[in-house]
């Protein structure tokens, strides 16, 4: 009877006490991980791309666990789709790892009871998101930006290109060329291709961030219709410096000045410095924009050819390659698509006439 009475007035101590220091233990080495295939498919990302961010950025597992692969606990499935969220609304893949890191700390990589969701939050299989993080469906349903990139990224991690088609021609025709690319289309791609974009030659891609620019680039091309009377009378010449990787802004950008009924010239293929200077020369444009992406080799001295001559068109240098100190005097930089679009028609027709 005293053995009895004993062995109850233990059970109730340790009911009272809550979870001993060894059965607490074991619990959080017991916790669920997921294999890095599994996380990928969750997001709709390539494994590459989540390696890329893990070594760049520091989002990988937070506690290494037995055997020769890395496992994601709770917390890393929730930090890193705090990261696609940013991505997704437009964040450079630096900021959004930032802000993630920064909402969800690593500790030991266990989901503390200040990150836990509050009872009635719907979990996730892979540990659910804590209450402060706004679910991703927070907007399905209702049209706009988040929803169509949601779908792209579903369609491109499928390798279904007719959807991916159906999709980039739909968001295209609804939100127009350029609020298209900067709220769905570039930050799907930055979030999908990842590793083929940040790795060196385009090495680390994957096989789905290949096929999306295939797919985005050919809707591009079906965006970009010819333009019977356009408003200017020399065309606009558009083109990469030649060591340039990523053309999709090229196009973006002729599909944004076909949009404002400007004729262009566009080189999507990077040529050599000499064939560029030659269809300058031969075609005499109102402006010559060249876009960057990573501050290209040629450097300036490619804007000191084309200048060369006869040519009176304006000189513009887009993307975030250039660096204004170091372009010569009549070169313009006009950032990103949009800002270039945008100039680009104002100074040639900001007047009401014509170039």
């Amino acid at each position: 009877m005293g053995s009895e009475s004993g062995s109850a007035h233990a059970a109730a101590t340790t009911t009272a006490a809550g979870k001993s220091p060894s059965r607490t233990k074991s619990r959080q080495s017991a916790e669920p991980t997921l294999p890095v295939a599994a996380v990928a498919r969750r997001l709709g990302v390539a494994p590459s791309t989540l390696r890329t961010w893990d070594r760049r950025y520091g989002l990988g597992p937070s506690r290494h666990t037995g055997g020769r692969h890395r496992r994601y606990g709770a917390a890393d499935v929730v930090r890193l789709e705090m990261m696609q969220r940013a991505l997704l609304r437009g964040a450079s893949t630096a900021e959004a790892a930032r802000f993630a890191l920064d909402q969800v700390p690593k500790s030991d990589g266990v989901l503390t009871a200040e990150s836990e969701p509050a009872s009635g939050v719907a979990g996730n299989g892979a540990g659910t998101p804590p209450a402060r993080i706004v679910p991703v469906a927070e907007s399905e349903g209702t049209p706009g930006p988040p929803r169509f990139a949601r779908r792209l990224s579903a369609a491109a991690l499928a390798m279904d290109v007719r959807a991916m088609q159906h999709l980039l021609t739909e968001v295209i025709g609804t939100l127009g060329v350029l609020d298209a690319w900067e709220g769905v289309i570039k930050p799907v791609v930055g979030a999908l291709d990842g590793g083929r974009r940040e790795g060196t030659n385009g090495s680390e891609g994957s096989e789905v961030g290949y096929l999306l620019n295939e797919c985005v680039f050919a809707a591009l091309v079906r965006a970009t219709p010819m333009i019977e009377q356009p408003r200017n009378l020399r065309p606009v010449l558009i083109g990469c410096v030649p060591e340039e990787m990523d053309a999709l802004p090229v196009y973006v950008l002729g599909a944004a000045l076909a949009e404002r009924r400007l004729a262009t010239q566009l080189f999507g293929r990077p040529i050599p410095a000499d064939v560029l200077a030659a269809a300058v020369r031969r075609s005499a444009p109102a402006a010559v924009v060249l876009w960057a992406d990573r501050s290209p080799a040629v450097g300036p001295r490619l804007f000191t050819r084309l200048a060369r001559g006869r040519q009176r068109g304006r000189l513009f240098a887009s993307g975030p390659g250039w660096r204004e100190p170091d372009l010569p005097p009549k070169v313009e930089l006009v950032g990103g698509v949009r800002e270039a679009a945008e100039r680009v028609e104002y100074v040639l027709l900001g007047g009401g006439k014509a170039e």
